[in-house]
């Protein structure tokens, strides 16, 4: 018969065993959140779509990009994610990459939104996400000032996965109800230090009314050349322990996706 004694030391044995797995588990899910981000140098290593993955090679293009290497990981598990690298390193293929790779091709509603602080680099961007996702059937659209209101209107309406925008069109479609925000899970930041830096052209209040629009499930990513303290401070509003990402510069190598 067992003692008194031994039961307790049995049960503080337990303890012991359980205390220590748990701590074993929260030690596996931070390793996990490092490992995130961990580089990894083969689009093939990268559980990315096989249509994805011709989109990709179609172009020509071979080896991803450090930062590419980095981001399209997390993005693609939609975590969110500050990624700091210069212009002209593959930043917006990572994340094109990234957001397509969580589209569910089933649905037509806009699923993903990208903002740019200028026209024309959300009509490269827009560009971009529809050559990558071309094998997917992805559909993908522009929506800038400067277009026509109405035309930007109709195509919404008629149904846009992946939407790349300056923020004060993207705010006034959700305003009208043509950008509906009930399917958005992800919400993409360009050059996230002039967007997020309360400059004169008003972005960051844009960028935070188009925040407030969307569901409080949305994921987040900021990506930019550089990281001020301010605007890291200001992320911290919308983003729920993300993954960071440093990226220095380094001379771009042929037939890598630099886009």
């Amino acid at each position: 018969m067992q003692t008194i004694q031994n039961k307790h030391e049995e049960a503080v044995e337990t303890q012991v065993c359980g205390q220590e797995e748990r701590n074993g588990e929260r030690n596996d899910e931070r390793d996990g959140e490092r490992n995130l981000a961990d580089p990894i140098d083969d689009f093939d290593r990268m559980g990315l779509r096989e249509a994805l993955l011709r989109g990709i090679y179609s172009h020509g293009f071979e080896k991803p990009t450090p930062i590419q290497q980095r981001a399209i990981k997390p993005l693609s598990r939609l975590r969110d994610t500050i990624a700091q690298a210069q212009s002209g390193t593959g930043k917006t293929g990572a994340f094109a990459i990234g957001a397509l790779q969580t589209i569910d091709l089933n649905e037509r509603a806009t699923q993903v939104i990208i903002l740019s602080n200028t026209r024309e680099l959300a009509k490269q961007t827009a560009e971009a996400v529809s050559r990558l996702g071309h094998y997917m059937a992805v559909t993908s659209v522009a929506c800038t000032g400067g277009s026509s209101a109405r035309a930007d209107e109709e195509k919404l309406r008629r149904g846009v996965q992946v939407v790349s925008g300056t923020p004060g069109r993207v705010l006034d479609m959700l305003r009208r109800g043509a950008l509906r925000p009930d399917r958005v899970a992800s919400m993409i930041v360009d050059e996230a230090d002039e967007m997020l830096s309360g400059g004169e052209r008003g972005f960051r209040e844009q960028v935070y009314d188009v925040f407030q629009m969307l569901r409080s499930s949305v994921h987040v990513a900021l990506f930019s050349a550089t990281m001020p303290a301010e605007v890291l401070e200001l992320s911290e509003r919308f983003m729920r322990e993300p993954v960071r990402i440093l990226v220095k510069r380094e001379a771009p190598s042929e037939n890598v996706l630099t886009a």
